[in-house]
C-alpha cells in the first residue's frame, strides 16, 4: 500500500471544540496528581527505545461465518457487532509459551539485537499455560536468553503497555540493557464457546517489541499513563470455578470509549502534542465500534485510527503489538511520525503513551 499521509484537521466545529475541552477539563486533575508537569515536550525526555516488533498467531484461521454457524446466528450479526471477519484459534498442541516465543524472536531479528544481549523477558498475559511457572521464563530460555530476569505481567488488556512502561523505566534506570517485552494471549481458552458476547469476538495471538537504551537509536517511548478502578470489576470477570470469560457488553463499551478517549487526550498532553499532531492511533482491537466511537468523540480521521481487528480479533495483551506490526506491513508507519499506544481491559485498567517512530 502507498505511504501514509497525515490528515490535518481544519479547524473544528464549536460542538467538538467544547467536547475536547471538556474532556481536558477531566483529565487535568488526573495530570496533575501524577506530579508532572501537564506540559512536557516528548523530545525533552531521556526515553528508552523500541528497537524491533514482531508478532505471531496460530496458524488455524476461524472465519466468522464459522463461528456464527455455531452460535445460530448469521454471520452480518458477528461483523456489524464487533468488526472481525476472522480470527486465528490456537490447535490444542500450542502453548502460550511458544506463541510468545515465536513473537519475540520476530522482534529481535528485526531489531538485529542478539538473544544473548537480552537480560530482561516481560510477558503480558493472563492465559499462561500453567499457574506456575510464569511464561516469561519459559520464553527466555526459549529464546536462548536463559540468564536474563524474567516475569509475568497481570493486567488484561492493558498488559502491553504495563509492562512496556515498566521494561522502558528499567532501561532508562540502567538496571536492564536489553529488554524484550510480549503481550500474548490464547483466549479461546478462556471464554466459552456458546456466549455470544465472547465467542464471537476473542481469538489467540502474540507481539513484541524489544526495548533499548536511549543512545541505541529507534523509536522514542515517550510518558506512558497508566490507571485503574476496581468498583466495577464484575462487568469483566474470569473466576478459577469454569475459567471463562464473563463480560457484559454495554457497559464494557461505555466505559472504554470514555476512559479511552480521556487517557488519549492526557497522553498527548503529557507528550505536549496536540491531538492534530498525532499520526496514527494505535488502541486496543477490543471491538471496531468501540474503536469508531473513540474516534467520534475525539474528532479523529479514520484514516489515523488503525483497524486490524476484522483479521485477527480481540487478542487482549496482543492487540497493540499486532496492530503495530499490522500498520507497518501496510505502509502507515514512517520514520517520525508520532503514534499514539491506548488500551482499556479488564480490572477495570486503561493507558496511553506516545512513541515517536523511527
Amino acid at each position: 500500500m502507498g505511504r501514509f499521509e497525515v490528515v490535518r484537521a481544519s479547524v473544528a466545529a464549536p460542538v467538538r471544540v467544547a467536547r475536547r475541552r471538556a474532556l481536558f477539563a477531566r483529565v487535568g486533575g488526573h495530570l496533575r496528581s501524577l506530579g508532572e508537569p501537564a506540559q512536557r515536550p516528548l523530545r525533552s525526555l531521556a526515553s528508552a527505545r523500541i528497537a524491533g516488533i514482531g508478532f505471531a498467531v496460530p496458524e488455524r484461521v476461524l472465519s466468522s461465518a464459522a463461528v456464527a454457524e455455531r452460535l445460530g446466528v448469521d454471520e452480518r450479526w458477528i461483523v456489524t457487532r464487533t468488526g472481525v471477519r476472522q480470527r486465528h484459534v490456537a490447535a490444542e498442541s500450542d502453548t502460550l509459551a511458544d506463541l510468545a516465543a515465536r513473537a519475540a524472536r520476530a522482534a529481535l531479528a528485526d531489531a538485529e539485537l542478539e538473544p544473548g544481549e537480552v537480560d530482561l523477558v516481560v510477558v503480558a498475559t493472563m492465559a499462561a499455560d500453567e499457574l506456575t511457572p510464569n511464561a516469561a521464563p519459559l520464553v527466555a530460555e526459549a529464546i536462548g536468553a536463559p540468564g536474563a530476569g524474567a516475569f509475568d505481567v497481570g493486567a488484561a488488556c492493558t498488559g502491553f503497555l504495563s509492562a512496556l512502561a515498566l521494561a522502558a523505566a528499567m532501561v532508562e534506570a540502567g538496571r536492564a540493557r536489553q529488554a524484550v517485552v510480549v503481550g500474548a494471549d490464547i483466549l479461546s481458552r478462556l471464554h466459552d464457546p456458546a456466549d455470544r458476547s465472547t465467542a464471537a469476538l476473542f481469538a489467540d495471538g502474540a507481539g513484541a517489541a524489544v526495548v533499548v537504551p536511549p543512545r541505541a537509536g529507534g523509536a522514542e517511548i515517550g510518558p506512558i499513563l497508566l490507571s485503574s478502578e476496581a468498583d466495577r470489576e464484575r462487568i469483566i470477570h474470569a473466576s478459577h470455578d469454569d475459567r471463562f470469560i464473563r463480560m457484559q457488553g454495554h457497559d464494557t463499551f461505555r466505559t472504554a470509549v470514555r476512559r479511552m478517549s480521556e487517557v488519549t487526550l492526557a497522553a498527548a498532553e503529557r507528550a505536549g502534542l496536540a491531538l492534530d499532531e498525532i499520526d496514527l492511533f494505535v488502541y486496543h482491537q477490543a471491538n471496531a465500534r468501540i474503536l469508531r466511537a473513540v474516534a467520534e468523540r475525539l474528532d479523529l480521521d479514520e484514516r489515523r485510527v488503525v483497524e486490524a481487528i476484522d483479521r485477527y480479533g480481540n487478542t487482549s495483551s496482543a492487540t497493540i503489538p499486532i496492530a503495530l506490526c499490522d500498520a507497518r506491513r501496510r505502509g502507515l508507519l514512517r520514520s517520525g511520525a508520532n503514534v499514539l499506544l491506548a488500551a482499556f481491559g479488564a480490572g477495570f485498567t486503561w493507558g496511553a503513551g506516545v512513541v515517536r517512530w523511527e
